[in-house]
């Protein structure tokens, strides 16, 4: 049977998760008992980091449209969380993806860097504008985002003709054994310093929106550094780890994070992502886009039309 239906089918019951954690405790009124939302949180996580991991995005980007939307949290707790979901998530994964070559430490590294000093500044923002203004910029970005992959077209493998001289210089290029065709893939990445400064801006919005940066990490490295779509995703893994980090010490020392909304959360992503980073190797990577566009189209869509007070 062909693996296309995956990508929907978790979709789907990441969908029906927080369709439950919604209802539920409206029909159980007063009477619900105090385990009930942290069990709600551990099980709609758990479902995210099945497809954070395969898709690049970080558990971040699911969570804080989804959780925000369908819980009843403030925003700003809900993306201190967010950070400690994606970073968790990321760390999870990473030993994973760098035993099966799909994570590359010395291409991850420059980027980490600039992303993770901008994302101190960009949590700094978050945390001074109103909730509604930023549910309307996430959702805005997100859904930029899903634009922009559909408009590339296949991007699975890109063309690379030639490194520029400052990849040459930091070695950015490699090669892995694609796990779907048990081949392996060489690769190289070009206009390294367009990427460099993009990420610098990928920071700010990490930060901001307290998500990570893996929905912006898999375009940059794919579409527009032109590193296999594997290589990006299991790479954007190992950037998380790092800016998440530097960003979620801001929102700790605002006291903007609750460990009765972090710790369940952040143990089911965890749990879901060793799952996940595992579908990333034997999946092929036309199934991992169409997961990620679902995906993001819904949790951008959730997340615009609540900030607009359309969805509430």
């Amino acid at each position: 049977m062909s693996a296309g239906w995956l990508p929907w089918a978790v979709a789907a019951l990441v969908l029906l998760g927080a369709g439950v954690a919604w209802a539920a405790p409206a029909a159980a009124g007063a009477d619900t008992a105090w385990w009930w939302t942290p069990l709600e949180l551990f099980l709609a996580c758990f479902l995210m980091g099945l497809i954070a991991v395969p898709a690049g995005i970080g558990g971040g980007t699911l969570f804080v449209p989804i959780i925000g939307g369908f819980f009843p949290f403030h925003l700003d707790f809900v993306r201190g969380a967010g950070l400690l979901v994606a970073l968790a998530s990321a760390l999870a994964a990473a030993p994973t993806l760098l035993r099966g070559g799909l994570g590359h430490l010395r291409l991850a590294m420059p980027l980490a860097l600039l992303a993770s000093l901008s994302s101190i500044f960009g949590a700094l923002l978050g945390l001074a504008l109103p909730a509604a203004a930023v549910q309307v910029a996430l959702g805005g970005t997100v859904l930029g985002i899903v634009a922009l992959m559909l408009v590339a077209g296949k991007s699975e493998r890109p063309q690379v003709p030639a490194s520029d001289a400052l990849g040459q210089a930091l070695s950015l290029h490699g090669v892995f054994i694609d796990g779907a065709t048990r081949q392996p893939v060489a690769w190289q990445v070009h206009r390294t310093p367009v990427g460099l400064a993009l990420f610098l801006v990928i920071g700010v919005m990490a930060g901001m929106f307290g998500i990570g940066a893996g929905w912006a990490n898999v375009p940059a490295l794919n579409l527009l550094m032109g590193a296999p779509l594997k290589v990006a995703a299991g790479t954007s893994g190992l950037v998380l780890s790092l800016v998440d980090s530097a960003a979620a010490w801001v929102y700790i020392n605002k006291g903007a994070v609750l460990p009765m909304i972090a710790v369940p959360s952040v143990a089911g992503m965890m749990l879901g992502a060793r799952m996940g980073a595992r579908l990333l190797d034997v999946l092929k990577g036309s199934v991992i886009r169409r997961m990620v566009i679902t995906v993001l189209l819904f949790a951008g869509l959730r997340a615009l039309l609540k900030g607009l007070g359309v969805w509430t």
